[in-house]
């Protein structure tokens, strides 16, 4: 049944949105890589981090604070060691970020196989990109036509390597620096464009010898991890939407506190800016363990103009660029997103989808190899939407349906809650405190 958004008055109000994704994952991925206990305050409940606390399950990390009905607010994870991982079949479900950083560390284990699968959606997503430089490293992988899951991994003695990225990628540097700690000498990634640092942030703050040089980061081996207790800060892509409907919608205004500001992430902010929006950001805070900065960004409606994204904003504001796309829509003048054919490997192929949603709602938009052009200032007339089971188009679609003259109605909006259950609830929160 498709669920519907009509055009709405003004968002106002202060919500915090839910729990970083990425932190979330590769919090649980490095406590189960840990010695002892690790305390994660704020870990995310979703699909797709629940995959990931089932991953570690199997392979014999304990977890306490996660029941079948929900996530407690802090969870404790007792790691198996670096070198502990126990033979398991992975469920990966719909999360991308495990299947593609998980196999770095399985690589390098003294003993064992593994067999990584998913859902449909996973299993049209790529892996040739951990696997090619892997098996530099020495790794034993093999997957469906050499490049799609199910993903096999066979341990094996790994020796440390220096891999240019050929695009910018979080996922494939994670994974090939949980590689590098089990590897003999020095990993070195270097990648074209500076991309998120989870990571290597919460590799550091873990004992983990990390190295930031220009153009790369370098890992050296650890005998350990000790993770210690880590607060995960609210997502920013979470944040994002709301920020967005914000700006788009007239008269609204919204606080959006303790969101992570991590520079490798709010590419987004300066686009906006760029296209004249108001935001301000007030830092509160950094993270425990990890160096992760906090702040509260406000927003409030705004006119905007179009702008040019690319180069290397681009790994700054991946998973934001059709967001980026739904603002080009109301803005005065044209709007070009370029650089961006990383879109096409994500849940979905994002430039398509995105471009398809948008012309149904009545926009002017023509998909590109590697981005898109959005002619801006007819703003959107509304219609409906397939989410393709992407839950950033599905939580797009929400918004374009609020700041649409006659709504929006979205088939598969419960693909929301691989990253947001709570997504239509909070956004009923705002739009109920601006009466």
């Amino acid at each position: 049944m498709a669920t519907r958004f009509d055009p709405s008055g003004p968002l106002r109000g202060r919500l915090r949105p839910p729990a970083d994704k990425s932190i979330s994952h590769r919090a649980a991925l490095i406590a189960a890589m840990g010695e002892g206990e690790a305390t994660i305050e704020g870990y995310l409940d979703s699909a797709d981090t629940r995959s990931t606390l089932a991953a570690v399950q199997a392979l014999g990390a304990e977890v306490e604070g996660a029941g079948p009905g929900a996530i407690e607010p802090t969870i404790r994870v007792r790691g198996v060691g670096l070198r502990g991982a126990k033979p398991a079949a992975i469920d990966v479900g719909n999360a991308g970020t495990l299947l593609r950083l998980l196999p770095g560390w399985l690589a390098g284990q003294p003993q064992g196989s593994w067999t990584l699968d998913g859902d449909d959606s996973i299993r049209r997503r790529p892996v040739d990109r951990v696997a090619a430089p892997l098996r530099e490293m020495g790794a034993r992988l093999s997957c469906r036509e050499d490049r799609l899951p199910p993903l096999e991994v066979e341990a094996a003695p790994l020796e440390g390597i220096s891999y240019e990225l050929p695009v910018a990628s979080a996922q494939v540097k994670s994974c090939l620096l949980f590689a590098g700690l089990l590897a003999e000498g020095e990993t070195w990634v270097g990648e074209p464009l500076r991309s998120r640092d989870h990571t290597e942030r919460m590799l550091a703050a873990a004992g983990a010898e990390v190295l930031w040089l220009e153009g790369g980061v370098t890992v050296r081996p650890a005998e350990a991890l000790e993770p210690g207790d880590l607060a995960i800060p609210a997502d920013f892509s979470s944040a994002a939407f709301f920020l967005l409907a914000a700006l788009l919608v007239p008269d609204s205004e919204v606080e959006l506190p303790r969101v992570g500001t991590n520079p490798t992430r709010t590419g987004l902010l300066g686009v906006l800016e760029r296209m004249g929006a108001e935001i301000e950001v007030e830092v509160e805070a950094v993270g425990k363990h990890g160096g992760e900065p906090i702040g509260t960004i406000r927003a409030r409606a705004t006119e905007l103009r179009g702008t040019e994204v690319g180069g290397k904003e681009i790994p700054l504001a991946i998973d934001e660029l059709p967001l980026i796309a739904l603002a080009a829509c109301f803005a005065e003048g044209e709007t070009t997103i370029r650089d961006a054919a990383e879109l096409r490997r994500k849940e979905s192929d994002r430039i398509v989808t995105t471009c398809e949603a948008l012309a149904a709602l009545g926009a002017t938009v023509e998909a590109r190899e590697d981005g898109m052009r959005i002619e801006g200032g007819g703003g959107l007339r509304g219609g409906a939407i397939e989410s393709h089971g992407d839950h950033r188009i599905a939580m797009l679609a929400a918004v374009a349906g609020l700041a649409s003259r006659e709504g929006v109605e979205v088939e598969g909006m419960d693909a929301a809650a691989i990253s947001y259950p709570g997504f239509e609830s909070d956004l009923a929160s705002l739009l109920g405190s601006s009466g």
